[in-house]
């Protein structure tokens, strides 16, 4: 076997999709009159464009799985710009070890070879201080950064529980003040005022952030942060209440599906609380697309289908699709067809991270000794 040098390794960044430099409509067009997969990705294209044209649904996108580090981020980001995404819910990787990764000026590379038959063995990446996720690779040294920075991110927030939001709303403003030229959907959401949760916020960078921060400052004596992931679901559901006619776009399955599939049954609950109201009253999400290549046959979440999700009163079946695909494939061409109909021209963002503001939700972080709000 070759000998690499780490240097070698990491030498081949990963490059984004343009989904606005070609025009996935006339694929889609002809895959409306096929069958199979591409049936349902037209399908789900033209769900997608009917949310958009709605101009009072709010459209939810979930993210799960290494979909930042295959390339996909500019796609995103391109949706967040253009008004086609109002809120996201996402695994903590995605937002911190990928996207505020990349942020920082870090990157993702392409591994030599295949998975299948790779030309170096992982005991031989460890040594390197090299993460593989598939066929691409990360610099665990930059990934040490990623983490300090996280942490001191952390440090600046006074002693308190807050909601996964709260912090990513501040990684955004630091990305702004400290990266401004670099790409970031994290950044970008902060300055679209679309809210991000990571209901599962230590399972990434942030997650060892926490724990540095926690350490510090109780071998300190002094109060800490902590994430409240309850404060996640009830700002979450806030949506849905601000928002009667919501859509999902989910990309993977996992924790932020079904976080993004419950915020109705939330707000169900909170409406009975109040006003008696019956199950029901509260509108299920009136669209729904999830692509995944997980199936239904374990009973797993990841595949369970939305239909499936009806019986819990959830998602409404009137406008929903399946896509059965990999998304780093399947994704880029439904989000391009979309952007190149353009029904988002005429949308208006509906800015929900600021409504947490005005709500009081956010009391903000501290640089220097000078208290700042969370939009920095």
């Amino acid at each position: 076997m070759a000998q690499w040098t780490k240097k070698e390794l990491l030498a081949n960044p990963v490059k984004h999709v343009d989904i606005a430099a070609f025009d996935a409509r006339p694929i889609i067009d002809a895959y409306r009159k096929m069958a199979y997969s591409s049936r349902t990705l037209a399908n789900a294209a033209d769900i997608y464009s009917m949310m958009l044209k709605d101009k009072e649904c709010a459209v939810i996108l979930t993210l799960a799985g290494s979909l930042i580090s295959a390339g996909l981020k500019k796609a995103i980001i391109t949706l967040l710009e253009n008004n086609m995404v109002d809120a996201i819910v996402s695994t903590g990787a995605n937002i911190v070890d990928q996207d505020f990764f990349e942020g920082l000026g870090f990157k993702h590379y392409i591994a030599p070879g295949s998975p299948e038959a790779p030309p170096v063995d992982d005991v031989t990446l460890r040594n390197l201080m090299i993460d593989r996720i598939y066929d691409t690779y990360i610099n665990e040294d930059d990934l040490r950064d990623c983490d300090d920075t996280t942490k001191k991110i952390f440090d600046l927030f006074e002693p308190g529980a807050y909601s996964s939001r709260e912090f990513i709303d501040a990684m955004g403003a630091y990305l702004v003040k400290h990266h401004a030229r670099n790409e970031s959907l994290v950044k970008t959401a902060h300055q679209k005022r679309v809210p991000i949760f990571c209901p599962a916020f230590s399972d990434c960078s942030a997650g060892f952030g926490i724990v540095l921060h926690q350490v510090e400052r109780n071998e300190k004596g002094e109060g800490y942060v902590a994430f409240d992931s309850g404060k996640d679901f009830r700002e979450l559901t806030d949506i849905k209440l601000a928002c009667k006619d919501t859509g999902l776009l989910m990309l993977g399955g996992g924790v932020p599906k079904n976080f993004a599939q419950d915020i109705v049954v939330a707000a169900e609950l909170l409406a009975e609380r109040k006003g008696g109201k019956a199950r029901g009253d509260i509108g299920m999400h009136k669209y729904a697309i999830q692509m995944t290549v997980a199936d239904s046959r374990d009973g797993a979440l990841s595949g369970s289908t939305l239909r499936e999700a009806c019986s819990w009163g959830k998602v409404d079946v009137v406008h929903e699709q399946m896509v059965f695909g990999e998304l780093s494939a399947l994704f880029p061409l439904l989000a391009s067809d979309a952007f190149h109909r353009k029904a988002w021209k005429s949308r208006k963002a509906f800015k929900f991270a600021d409504m947490f503001e005005r709500g009081g939700g956010a009391p903000g972080f501290i640089e220097g000794k000078k208290r700042v709000g969370s939009r920095g």
